[in-house]
């Protein structure tokens, strides 16, 4: 769906989940903008129990003119607007809206899919806030976003606090967001600054009282009393500075579901990926590799597990979890080749990019891909490969020579087997400007002639390979976990769909 599919209805009246948070109020006057600009008969409104109190929202729709009205819930009967109704940062039927209903309805959100059957919706749960998911269809649509009207800063505090400010944001839009934004720097810092109220502070002294350890792994566990998402990054920013715990999450109930912040001290552990483990399949969750947060919906929570409490799930989970790998640090792994097959590249075009010809040596960059970021210093020999499904990695000149033929013409993802959403970046960190790595990239195709040793996975494992000693590549049960013939310290994961598709079995007379 596109925003332009609405454009033939002349009411439209755009509804914020009950008790909106800055999110959903930024999110909700982006498309109240676009509508006014349209010449439409717009209104933003909200409902539920209560009315806004929270100081920092009061002020943010103070200061930046945000035209919302609340509507108290019928007693008896659904209120009916005419014309459209859209649900923004939230979805028509769920629980966590008052039931209006509309001549038409169209859905706008960036969580985890609950509702089913309304034609006019758009879902990406893979976004850190619904204000990245109106930013990109305003600028689809042709709409500039600036901050003459307080749009700009409304959006980038939408993201800010969705993200528990910014700690969790790991989705490259929600980032290319946050730094293409126009914004008033003093107003965030207004509302950054009148975020935690007494009532607050005391939620998260009791909080960190009544915590649960697990001595074995040791991650802490706490429930929290129903807050605002910051809080939850305050508490476990706080348990991270006592001795023994090295992971934890936090997380409290919202109406709707389970609200958590996940933080680690430890390379062995990315907050990110824990995130996602701890909503997978009831949820959607990830950040940054220290930081991360996650929702996990009550409906499918209840689905899922209808007899377990959350403090137990998520302490279950966490077990589970620690118990789910094993950890591997290539420079002192001795690799027992006794189990494994040999195997060989297929010759099949891929993409690399000579990092030097792109920018000066030395310069440091990011390459932004939606498999995360990867911190690199343009070297002379680094080159970047960019694989059939988009995967982009690090290689150096002599092994890269040995592995891969030149081929004298310009890459092209026309043959890649994925359907990527988003194209791989560099950015520069020097000056903040970001370059498309496949406007760069040429042709390659593997000679052949290199051969690894590999496995299918029983169990997952975390890799410290050797040209990255700080952050580990995952594998699970079916990827392969390879070892380079040559050289038994090389050691790294390939996902098993990449493998099927690139790697072909050396028979033992070839070999």
């Amino acid at each position: 769906m596109k925003l332009q599919d609405l454009d033939g209805f002349d009411l439209v009246t755009i509804q914020c989940h009950d008790n909106p948070d800055a999110d959903a109020l930024a999110s909700g006057y982006g498309l109240y903008c676009y509508f006014k600009e349209k010449g439409k008969d717009v209104r933003l409104v909200y409902s539920g129990r209560n009315k806004i109190q929270k100081s920092n929202l009061v002020l943010m729709i103070e200061k930046l003119h945000i035209p919302v009205e609340y509507i108290k819930p019928e007693t008896n009967a659904k209120l009916h607007v005419g014309g459209l109704l859209i649900t923004v940062d939230c979805q028509y039927g769920a629980g966590n809206v008052t039931g209006i209903t509309g001549d038409e309805i169209a859905i706008i959100d960036h969580h985890q899919e609950e509702v089913e059957s309304i034609p006019l919706s758009i879902i990406q749960s893979h976004l850190g806030s619904c204000s990245t998911l109106v930013w990109k269809l305003l600028g689809d649509a042709g709409f500039k976003v600036d901050d003459e009207n307080g749009l700009g800063t409304a959006l980038y505090y939408g993201l800010y606090t969705d993200t528990n400010q910014f700690s969790e944001l790991y989705n490259p839009l929600d980032m290319d967001m946050r730094e293409a934004l126009p914004y008033d720097k003093s107003l965030i810092t207004l509302f950054r600054n009148s975020n935690l109220s007494l009532k607050e502070l005391e939620i998260a002294g009791i909080a960190m009282i009544r915590y649960s350890y697990n001595d074995d792994y040791e991650f802490a566990v706490i429930k929290a009393q129903p807050c605002d998402p910051n809080i939850l990054g305050l508490i476990s920013d706080f348990l991270l500075q006592v001795d023994i715990i090295k992971t934890c999450v936090v997380f409290n109930e919202t109406g709707d579901g389970y609200k958590l912040s996940v933080r680690s001290c430890i390379k062995e552990v990315n907050a990110s990926e824990l995130a996602s483990y701890l909503t997978e399949n009831i949820g959607s969750g990830g950040g940054h590799y220290e930081k991360a947060g996650g929702f996990v919906s009550m409906k499918l929570y209840e689905e899922h597990y209808p007899t377990l409490h959350a403090e137990g799930y998520f302490n279950n989970r966490m077990t589970e979890y620690f118990d789910s790998f094993t950890v591997i640090y290539s420079n002192e792994y001795e690799a027992d080749t006794s189990d494994m097959k040999l195997y060989h590249k297929r010759k099949i075009p891929v993409g690399f990019v000579k990092a030097a010809q792109v920018l000066p040596i030395g310069t440091p960059i990011t390459i932004r891909t939606l498999e995360g970021d990867i911190n690199l210093t343009v070297e002379e020999d680094l080159y970047i490969i960019i694989g059939i499904k988009g995967e982009v990695y690090p290689n150096h000149r002599a092994k890269f020579e040995q592995s891969y033929m030149e081929l004298n013409q310009k890459y092209t993802s026309s043959g890649r087997s994925d359907n990527s959403k988003y194209v791989p970046m560099i950015k520069n960190r020097s000056d903040g400007k970001d370059l498309v790595l496949t406007d760069y990239a040429m042709m390659c195709v593997p000679t052949g002639e290199v051969q690894i040793y590999a496995r299918p996975l029983t169990k997952g494992v975390k890799v410290f390979t050797a040209w990255d000693k700080e952050k580990y590549m995952l594998g699970r049960p079916g990827d392969y976990l390879a070892v380079r013939r040559n050289d038994l310290h090389d050691v790294y994961v390939v996902e098993k769909d990449i493998f099927a598709k690139t790697y072909d079995e050396i028979a033992v007379e070839e070999a």
